[in-house]
């Protein structure tokens, strides 16, 4: 079972994975980190440069907003860091007790990427609520240079990743954080600039707040996705109704049960399923069916228990029986 296509782990569209040349030898699996080690590497040491001077001229420029893009970036930082860490480790082979390598560590890193959003913000958040109760004095012209550069630099990071998001939450994660925050950059500009020609000093509090908004938004999906993952929920968009039918029609087959359908990895599926077949069935038939199922539904990971009598007594044969 060499070949684990890349599976539509997290979204509904089968559509648009145009780049199967990536996947010579059928390890699919190897994808993400090959193809987007550099688009990690690019896009950390850009963005870890975009924190600090956020930071810096937000702190010297007595700006939220420019603060709270700094601490937006710096979670992208460690998303990619963790994401991309999760991505190598997914690389590991199998060993010891650990049979599946560390592909699941792709699961944690979608879940913690999540959660460090959710802290990021409402550290933000309520140090902007602080400023509306009372202004402070902002300097427009350096808060303006320096969320512009984070335009450029955001934007650039998110093409790097727009080609794997169809494939992998982790992938997807990254490319939603980085045009996640390109826009908001274009609302700090567009605040200072504001601010400069109104005077309005609530502004910038009040831009971080949306800001904050902005964040919550995009992360519930990611959070959503990486807990249905932990929990083994077969992946969004795997048509459970249909895999039974096909297992069904396959030829001898005169009962299925105890089929089960989960993520490996946030690129790999499994499944495993009971087949009574009365005239028993041969190799032949056996990864005939893998293939189907990975050609259909991109499961990689097929096992299959043939039983020829329909009550011989399987423990595991009532539906409501895990």
């Amino acid at each position: 079972m060499g070949g684990h296509d890349h599976h539509d782990h997290h979204h509904q569209g089968h559509a648009g994975h145009g780049h199967d040349h990536e996947h010579g030898g059928g390890h699919a699996h190897a994808h993400a980190p090959a193809s987007f080690g550099k688009a990690f590497a690019i896009g950390i040491t850009l963005n870890t440069v975009l924190v600090v001077a956020e930071a810096v001229y937000g702190y010297i420029g007595n700006s939220t907003a420019l603060l709270a893009d700094a601490g937006h970036n710096l979670s992208d930082v460690l998303g990619l860091v963790v994401a991309w860490g999760a991505s190598i480790a997914a690389r590991r082979a199998p060993s010891g007790r650990f049979t599946y390598g560390f592909r699941a560590s792709t699961i944690l890193a979608a879940l913690a990427n999540a959660v460090f959003l959710l802290v990021a913000t409402g550290a933000i958040g309520w140090e902007a609520f602080l400023r509306l109760r009372e202004p402070e004095p902002v300097a427009g012209i350096t808060v303006m240079v320096v969320a512009g550069i984070g335009i450029l630099i955001n934007g650039f990071t998110a093409l790097l990743f727009a080609s794997g998001r169809k494939d992998d939450i982790n992938i997807e994660g990254a490319y939603l954080h980085m045009a996640a925050d390109a826009a908001v950059s274009l609302g700090v500009v567009v605040s200072a600039a504001l601010i400069i020609w109104t005077g309005w000093l609530w502004l910038d509090p009040v831009t971080s707040l949306v800001i904050c908004v902005t964040i919550l938004w995009s992360t519930t999906s990611l959070l959503r996705g990486s807990i249905d993952m932990s929990m083994a929920a077969a992946p969004k968009g795997t048509d459970l109704t249909a895999i039974r039918v096909l297992l069904l029609e396959r030829p001898g087959v005169s009962a299925i049960h105890d089929l089960h359908v989960w993520p490996i990895s946030t690129t790999e599926t499994a499944l495993t399923c009971h087949l009574v077949m009365p005239t028993g069935a041969g190799d032949a038939f056996l990864m005939e069916t893998a293939q189907m199922l990975k050609t259909s539904f991109r499961i990689g990971h097929t096992t299959l228990q043939i039983e020829t009598h329909r009550d011989n007594g399987c423990a595991l044969a009532p539906d409501d029986v895990v």
